[in-house]
Formats: structure tokens, sequence, C-alpha cells
């Protein structure tokens, strides 16, 4: 028997009609009930995120609590870094108002490598144009302390010009001044 001229036709034809019915069988098997209802996303998204445990709190929150270090942060040039940026989520050392763990406090070389997170090199603001601050180890050669010194032999972590300006005020001393 000799096939037709269109039984090429007729093979293509019944190719596209089972690639659309299983393409079809496969999206509904496989889309979310709730996809599409508010957009192209699944709705129920929504629900699971709201559920979610919240990790990451306000400064508000730590300094609650943490009078002491609030009554220093909130004067000094970090008053604007999240605690939980140096101490980790405020979810692993609170839950329901309750202590449940102690966060990590930098100390020795560690300190120094979480300080040099922000303070490695001069952040650009826009071409040519520096936002001031510290940038390590120029500012050591420039206060002339070795380069193995750690931050918080000069500076408070809360607030680093706290120890700097009592000095200054002890000694009548400017070191910017004397350069």
């Amino acid at each position: 028997m000799q096939s037709g001229n269109y039984s090429h036709l007729i093979r293509i034809i019944l190719g596209i009609i089972v690639f659309a019915v299983f393409g079809f069988i496969g999206k509904k098997l496989l889309t979310p009930e709730s996809f599409g209802v508010y957009g192209h996303f699944r709705a129920d998204a929504i629900e699971e995120e709201a559920a979610r445990e919240i990790r990451h709190w306000t400064n508000a929150s730590c300094l609650s609590c943490h009078a002491y270090e609030a009554k220093i942060h909130l004067k000094g040039r970090h008053k604007t870094i999240s605690c939980e940026f140096c101490h980790g989520p405020y979810a692993d050392h609170v839950k329901d108002g309750k202590k449940t763990g102690t966060l990590p406090v930098k100390k020795g070389e560690d300190m120094k490598i979480l300080c040099m997170r922000c303070h490695n090199k001069a952040i650009q603001a826009r071409p040519g144009e520096v936002i001031k601050t510290v940038v390590m180890p120029d500012h050591l050669t420039s206060q002339k302390v070795k380069e193995t010194h750690n931050c918080s032999q000069c500076h408070h972590v809360h607030a680093p010009l706290m120890y700097i300006e009592k000095a200054r005020k002890i000694t009548g001393f400017d070191a910017k001044e004397a350069l």
C-alpha cells in the first residue's frame, strides 16, 4: 500500500495534538490551584510567608532590654546600624518575649573582621565621591598605630568616637589638628 501525499501532514498534526494534550494535562497536574488568583504567582505564597516565624526585628526590640547599650548606641556614629548586623538574628536570642539563647559577641580578630565588613575600603557614593568613613588599614597608619591593633583597643564598639572624645576632653589634644 502506497502512502498518500498527505500522510506526513497527518503525522505532524497528530504529533501536535498529542503534544498539546500532554501539555494541557501536565499544566493541570503541576500548576497550584491558587496560581493566578491575584496575578502571575501563587496566592497561597502570601499566607505561607505571613505564617513564617519572624527572625529579624528592629533595634528598638533589642534596646528595650539592653538599656546600657541603648544609651551608648543611640548617641554614637553607629546608631543607624542594626544590632543584628553584628550580633545575629533576634529570633536566636528571644522567643515569645523570653530569652532563649545568647548571641555572639565578637572579640579580638573576629571583631576586626566584623568591622572590616564596612571599613575595608572607601565606599563610592557617586563616581569620584566617597562617603566619609574610616578605611582600614589607612586609618591605622594615619593614627600611627600597629596594623595588628584591634578596633576595640581605641573605640567603643557601640559608639566609636566615645573614647576618642573623652581622650580629647581630658588631654585637649586633637590628632586631626596635629596632622
